[in-house]
């Protein structure tokens, strides 16, 4: 008999319903085998491009188990041999490697669609035995050093991409051997680790929480002097458990017929945790984590070579979001704060520093890039020259889509107008910094856990490793519930055999139910009750997690007792001053002082386009485009190469700053006695001013200034300059 007409429905469901059950167990099977096949192999990775070896860290004087690769591109054509060539370093915290390379549209691909030679470095599943954070550098220094050799025709020294943990690593390789290394791209990478807001950022808790990194010791000694990547990866899922208990598995589930592809893709990805030397996750909790020691200057090589990301002369661009719970704005960009007291500082010592903010995207989709993060990738990757020459400061990259306003379109590469804005360090405050009491909070925890790890170490760690065996660890490791629930569902399950025909069965079968089914409206409104308790409970806990330590780590009896006294750290956790630097900046300042009729021709014009651009505190790719053409235009013989031309801006800019009104009344002196050749330079001035449209008021009458010291009239020819 058929079901009466007003219970059709509900069959449909269950029908439906039974076939998704099936249909998604099928899929948590098939990421099972994927999980244990990828677990045989010697280097997992989830590249999606064709690749070839280049240099393996285990061959090193120091050896690591990370590997160099060349991406080969998808058309040789395509790469522009001038271009710095790009190399993309993927995160060590946890899982394997290749998410910057996981799709066509990810870091990479967006770096070679703009002509860039690409690069990746990625890492074994077991480290090497001894490595230490200082040789995985000193592997990344010899890497960046091989790809540059590569590539002598390159305008350039090669662009760094350091994705999440990759972001530090990079910077301190950078601040021990500054000469190697370009741009540095930090994605998504917390170099601050106690910055954040109340109320919103409870992973900088977490290691006050813990009592400081004792437990980070125990799980090594457990694991027989290594640290499982798992426990890290259980840390971020612990973030939203909204998402890692239900709306994860909910969302394959109710749409099983489409989601199968991405939820594979990117669980192949998360369901294979690596491993760590228990030397190197200790050193990275009680330096990072704990001690957050790096930007404070605290970090010294084993030859005695103080860490100082001070020495970095290259730019740095920081990607962050305010949608990235696991690297927050503070965190990414907190650093600035702990190194200078003033933007002018940053001047003086000669950094360029750009950082963007987006509205949403997750700390994973930073490094996927995706539809969500293209544009930033894209935009970064087109006009990295453009920030390579940029003069020290601060910047914001601000994107925005062109549309029929917007003047000389020609000059934009893509849909979108790349624009840096000049910003000062009250900008990166507004974001958010502790409060005195705060920072004294977390000094007690750095305090604390000193304490705790040294009693761990003296009553507690010599039991540990006489009872830890290899075979212990090792099962210790597979029976981690972040492994286990791979395992459970694969077909090493005996009760999953009869999983795969049953979904092949549904397959051939398969009848979806009707979008306004009731019952399926009924489970969705279920689904969202669920969610709704599981972020209740993640704020319930955040809450109680930041009150149990803002309590705790506050009572001044606490603080007595691990020695920090009654006086308060300082609001902003400042570097300390060296001397090295200032005399450094003395010396600069001197050599400036005779610079200031010093040059000729190329001088002048980078002088006066400074001048009269200064007021507006801002540059857009299509004055670099403008300025671009015309270098081009240049005899080669005569054409200042790139490193030349940054060299020039810069000290043209510096010479600006430190006196402005002597450095214009400067430019007669610099200029030819040759009219027609002040005329030509006068005229490839105004094509570069007028790229972005009329000049304001207060250009023009810089520009009238100018004029009047070239001693000529420009040209009548309208702005025509070509894309380069």
């Amino acid at each position: 008999m058929s079901p009466s007409p007003n219970l059709n429905f509900a069959t449909e469901y269950w029908i439906d319903a039974w076939q998704r059950s099936i249909l998604t167990l099928d899929m948590l099977r098939e990421r099972g085998n994927t999980a244990l096949e990828r677990s045989t192999q010697n280097a997992p990775n989830v590249l999606s491009f064709k690749f070839e070896p280049v240099l393996d860290g285990r061959t090193l004087p120091k050896p690591v188990n990370y590997v160099l690769v060349h991406i080969v591109p998808l058309d040789d054509n395509l790469v522009d041999p001038a271009k710095p060539p790009f190399i993309v370093v993927d995160p060590r915290a946890g899982h394997g490697p290749g998410i910057g390379g996981m799709k066509q549209d990810s870091e990479i691909g967006v770096a070679m669609a703009a002509g860039h030679p690409c690069y990746f470095v990625g890492f074994l599943p077991q480290p090497m035995p001894g490595q230490t954070i200082e040789d995985v550098c000193a592997a990344e220094a010899a890497f960046v050093a091989e790809v540059a050799a590569r590539h002598p025709e390159a305008e350039g020294k090669p662009v760094i991409v350091g994705n999440c943990q990759a972001g530090w690593q990079i910077m301190m390789m950078a601040a021990i051997r500054p000469d190697l290394v370009g741009p540095i791209l930090l994605a998504g990478s917390p170099l601050s680790y106690w910055a954040g807001v109340r109320g919103r950022n409870p992973m900088r808790y977490l290691g006050g929480t813990l009592g400081g990194t004792w437990l980070t010791a125990l799980t090594g000694d457990m694991g027989n002097g290594i640290f499982d990547g798992a426990n890290l990866v259980a840390n971020f899922e612990s973030l939203n458990p909204a998402n890692t208990y239900w709306g994860k598995v909910y969302n394959v589930y109710s749409k099983v017929d489409t989601e199968a592809h991405r939820f594979l893709d990117f669980e192949t990805w998360w369901g294979s945790p690596v491993l760590l030397n228990a030397g190197e996750m200790q050193w990275i909790a009680d330096n990072l984590f704990v001690g957050n020691k790096l930007t404070a200057g605290e970090i010294h090589t084993s030859s005695g070579i103080r860490v100082d990301l001070r020495n970095i002369k290259s730019p740095i661009i920081v990607l962050c979001s305010w949608g990235d719970n696991i690297t927050p704005p503070q965190q990414a960009l907190g650093w600035i704060t702990d190194l200078y007291g003033h933007e002018d500082e940053i001047v003086a010592n000669g950094q360029t520093i750009v950082y963007t903010l987006h509205q949403t995207i997750g700390h994973l989709g930073i490094f996927v890039s995706g539809k969500v993060a293209t544009k930033e990738h894209a935009e970064f990757a087109s006009c990295m020259e453009m920030i390579d020459l940029m003069p020290p400061g601060l910047y914001e990259a601000v994107i925005d889509e062109v549309d029929k306003t917007t003047e000389h379109r020609d000059l934009i590469h893509g849909k979108y107008l790349f624009r840096l804005e000049a910003r000062s360090l009250d900008d990166i405050r507004a974001l958010g910094a502790n409060s005195d009491e705060d920072n004294q909070r977390f000094a007690a925890v750095a305090r604390l856990s000193e304490v705790n790890h040294g009693l761990y170490r003296t009553l507690v760690q010599p039991a540990v490793r006489a009872m830890t065996t290899e075979q212990s660890a090792e099962m210790m490791r597979q029976t981690h519930p972040n492994r286990l629930r791979f395992t459970m569902f694969s077909d090493k399950n005996p009760m999953m055999q009869p999983v795969k025909a049953l979904a092949q069965s549904v397959r051939e079968t398969r009848k979806p139910v009707a979008p306004d089914n009731p019952l399926l409206s009924l489970e969705q409104v279920a689904s969202t009750w669920i969610t709704t308790w599981w972020e209740g409970y993640q704020q319930a806990r955040d809450a109680m997690t930041e009150a149990m330590f803002l309590g705790v780590y506050g009572s001044p009896l606490l603080q007595a007792m691990v020695g920090l006294g009654t006086q308060h750290a300082p609001t902003e956790r400042r570097i300390d001053r060296e001397l090295v630097h200032e005399a450094d900046e003395a010396k600069m300042r001197v050599e400036l002082e005779r610079r200031f009729e010093v040059g000729g021709l190329p001088q002048a014009v980078l002088r006066a386009l400074i001048y009269v651009r200064m007021p507006e505190r801002s540059v857009d790719e299509r004055g670099f485009a403008a300025l671009q053409a015309i270098r081009a235009m240049q005899p080669v013989n005569d054409r200042m190469s790139m490193a030349e031309l940054k060299a020039c801006l810069k000290e043209q800019y510096l010479l600006v700053r430190l006196d402005e009104e002597r450095a214009v009344r400067a430019i007669p002196r610099l200029l030819p006695d040759s009219e027609q050749a002040r005329r030509a330079a006068l005229d490839a001035l105004l094509q570069v001013l007028g790229a972005r449209g009329a000049l304001p008021e207060e250009g023009l009458r810089r520009l009238g200034r100018i004029e009047a010291l070239f001693g000529v009239e420009a040209g009548p020819q309208p702005l025509k300059v070509a894309h380069a």
